[in-house]
């Protein structure tokens, strides 16, 4: 049993590296992703919410989506930004727990949206009879209430276990802070949080890939078996959330992987990209890839952009 613990004010990221003059360039390359994913998240976001006939529930779900992207984002690059510049690569416990909870939470946002998303499509290839008395505005609403709720409360769980630890360190081999690394930073055993988050891993969130497994064989199995228009509307509609879940689940994989085991080997600017890009490149990527393949968003973002025809 370990008794040199003290109170810790402070953790120092030890990732960051002297990049002499080329801080500027990552500093800018960060910026303009920042940037890039700011304008492109709301621009959807006005699009969908001042034109009436996109106010339907997967549009309104995908309002959903790219809000919790721009709430990730905000948790992440200012901090990185800062970092990059900065000469002392530290961050006060208190900041520390908050990015914790920005960025856990839009990791378990995002997944549940993605879930609600699928069973949406679900509905609406499958059962498009039943579909505007199924999905009412009402189940939307409750839907993107819980698809919120459910995430947050599991988040003030996990942080609540984290907080309270003794811990006898303060360096997180991460470039922000993470809970996971937090937690084995602890001077005593971590029972309780290993068997939360162990728990809520296999439960929920493998409990929600399966839903969505489910969801996405039955519209396969239309589509298979359907006529040509509903095979088009599947693809059309199914396509870039099929994309976002796939850029999703990679990221998240390889965040996974780095945090339960030893990455030593891996280089380091690699393990940091890697660490990165669930939290760049799918705030990114959702735009992109909803406002290219829907046509309605796209026909209204062409006709902002280019004006009217």
């Amino acid at each position: 049993m370990m008794t040199n613990s003290t109170y810790v004010s402070y953790f120092t990221l030890s990732p960051y590296f002297d990049t002499g003059v080329f801080k500027y360039l990552y500093f800018l390359i960060a910026l303009t992703l920042y940037v890039l994913i700011i304008c492109s998240n709301v621009l959807l976001l006005v699009v969908i919410c001042v034109n009436r006939s996109l106010h339907e529930p997967m549009y309104l779900f995908l309002c959903s989506l790219f809000v919790n992207e721009l709430l990730g984002s905000t948790g992440l690059f200012p901090f990185l930004l800062v970092q990059i510049l900065s000469d002392v690569h530290t961050v006060s416990t208190s900041f520390c727990f908050l990015q914790i909870f920005c960025l856990y939470s839009y990791a378990n946002v995002q997944l549940y949206n993605l879930a609600v998303m699928s069973y949406d499509r679900y509905l609406a290839i499958c059962c498009p009879l039943q579909y505007n008395s199924r999905m009412t505005s009402n189940k939307v609403t409750v839907l993107i209430v819980l698809t919120w709720l459910f995430p947050l409360l599991n988040v003030v769980v996990l942080m609540s276990l984290s907080i309270s630890l003794q811990l006898c360190g303060n360096i997180i081999n991460k470039v922000y802070c993470d809970n996971f690394s937090v937690v084995k930073l602890a001077c005593f055993e971590t029972t309780a949080n290993n068997v939360y988050g162990l728990t809520y891993l296999f439960t929920v969130f493998f409990g929600l890939a399966i839903l969505i497994f489910y969801y996405y064989m039955r519209i396969l199995k239309v589509c298979f078996s359907g006529c040509k228009q509903t095979r088009q509307k599947a693809v059309s509609t199914c396509t870039p959330h099929l994309a976002s879940l796939l850029n999703f689940s990679f990221g998240c994989f390889f965040e996974i992987l780095q945090s339960r085991f030893n990455m030593s080997s891996v280089p380091n600017m690699l393990r940091i990209v890697l660490s990165l890009y669930y939290l760049t490149c799918q705030p990114l990527f959702n735009p992109l890839i909803y406002g290219l393949n829907l046509t309605k968003i796209r026909i209204i973002c062409k006709s902002l952009v280019f004006g009217k025809v």
